[in-house]
């Protein structure tokens, strides 16, 4: 067992956000889902939980209040682990699940990790849960060669995999704006609380990035501009053209910024399209959408994101109490963030395995979450040719992924879908079922019985006054 290099950690300059947003239906909670080639062991799965979070033990934590902040603490409790339910992603409440602040479900020859944010984004939770699976296959008795994605467990954490590198690459140049303008959105019924529709479509990624070339656009550039066509057309037909249509899409800093941090270190960019000057055609949409990110997105435009992150989140209201500080991002949250964007694509990008784990690893899929008012928040996974676009859509009707699926046909491309809807996709043109068996049928509802007191501090009041007070 790798040895812990701390027995607390504050969070990161994103990380630092997520708490204010917490209520008791809703978390920034994402999920990654990977599907190998036989029935999962529960309790095989179980050690190699325990080795995968010794491994990457800034996921090996519970949440506590300090005066200034929330930070994290080792958690030493077992985390535990069940069989999958249908309705995923649901909110976090710090004295559930043995304290973690990520939840471990299993169902057929699927692994899926429920992440909340505050902990990593997308390229940490896809070294966790690939580093897992590893293990899990050794146990299995399979030879699994490690690489960036699948870890060596018997290491210990280094310093650069457990750093906030917004820190690190912190500047003093003048910092962007933090604000966006506010963007339609497609409403409809909304689900019940703790309940999301998700729908995953799988197709050729060779296909696709054939088509994207085409066009002379990223395989990105080609989703958001396909999603932007979608809502600019139901926009139009609700006859209510009052606001820009948007996506937002998140970027990995890394690419930008060398850094190994297993925690949060990204950014989102945001490409729009006024569809009150004008009607645009797909290929002006395409080309608007390929110029905006070829501007936005690069060092120089990101290194002054960093900057403004850095100044509100850790100099401009680092002294204030946490208490208030939580007051001022949910309300910031409840009246701004999500109303800003009609779209979110996460795309978690190329994931590259050793060919020993490969040939035993299907797919992966990205689940982003249910939003507060988004219908369409979308998360992009590709594993060989297989890629995943995952629809959360928080409200009962389907036209969002209904109107996805033709516009994909229509641009030449065939597609897998499967969901947790009772809806049948595959009468679509270009479209065929999936695994029938793909979601669970158990529905989960958080109750109080499931919460449980944090274990007792076993530091000496000195130590807790220190963490308490630290900023």
């Amino acid at each position: 067992m790798a040895d812990i290099p701390f027995e607390w950690l504050p969070l990161d300059i994103a990380g630092q956000v997520f708490p204010g947003q917490n209520s008791k239906k809703w978390a920034n909670v994402y999920r990654l889902t990977v599907c190998l080639d036989r029935e999962i062991d529960p309790e095989k799965l179980k050690v190699a939980l325990e080795s995968t979070l010794d491994r990457i033990p800034t996921l090996k934590v519970r949440m506590r209040n300090g005066f200034f902040h929330n930070y994290f603490e080792v958690n030493r409790e077992t985390c535990p682990i069940r069989h999958d339910i249908r309705n995923f992603c649901y909110r976090i409440d710090y004295k559930e699940n043995n304290g973690y602040l990520l939840r471990v479900y299993y169902n057929g020859c699927r692994i899926s990790v429920d992440f909340y944010h505050v902990l990593c984004d997308g390229n940490g939770a896809s070294v966790f849960i690939f580093t897992l699976a590893g293990e899990y296959l050794r146990l299995e008795g399979l030879d699994i060669a490690t690489n960036n994605f699948v870890l060596d467990v018997s290491k210990a954490i280094s310093s650069e995999e457990a750093e906030d590198a917004y820190l690190r690459y912190c500047g003093k140049k003048a910092g962007a704006s933090l604000t966006d303008p506010t963007a339609y959105h497609r409403k409809g019924t909304p689900m019940a609380a703790h309940n999301c529709n998700y729908t995953t479509v799988y197709m050729s990624f060779s296909e696709l990035h054939s088509l994207s070339k085409r066009y002379g656009v990223t395989v990105t550039e080609l989703f958001a501009s396909v999603m932007l066509d979608v809502m600019l057309k139901k926009q139009r037909l609700e006859g209510k053209v009052r606001h820009p249509v948007s996506v937002q899409i998140p970027v990995n800093l890394r690419k930008f910024f060398p850094s190994s941090t297993l925690r949060n270190f990204v950014l989102c960019v945001l490409v729009s399209i006024d569809g009150r000057k004008k009607e645009y055609t797909f290929t002006e949409i395409l080309e608007s959408v390929s110029s905006q990110l070829r501007r936005i997105n690069n060092k120089d435009a990101h290194g002054s994101y960093i900057n403004s992150t850095v100044k509100l989140g850790y100099k401009a209201i680092r002294p204030v109490p946490r208490a208030i500080k939580n007051m001022i991002v949910k309300a910031g949250f409840l009246f701004g963030a999500e109303y800003s964007t009609s779209v979110l694509i996460s795309n978690l990008g190329a994931v590259s395995l050793p060919d020993s784990m490969k040939e035993h690893t299907k797919s992966l899929v990205f689940y982003t979450g249910p939003g507060l008012v988004n219908g369409a928040r979308c998360g992009v996974a590709c594993i060989g040719d297989t890629l995943a676009y995952t629809f959360s859509n928080r409200y009962k009707e389907d036209d969002i992924e209904r109107d996805f699926l033709l516009k994909l046909s229509e641009l030449g491309i065939k597609t897998t879908v499967e969901t947790n809807r009772d809806t049948d996709f595959s009468t679509l043109e270009g479209v065929t079922s999936g695994d029938s068996y793909a979601y669970s049928d158990e529905l989960f509802i958080p109750t109080k019985k499931d919460r449980a007191k944090l274990p007792k501090y076993t530091v000496s009041l000195a130590e807790r006054l220190k963490r308490y007070f630290s900023f």
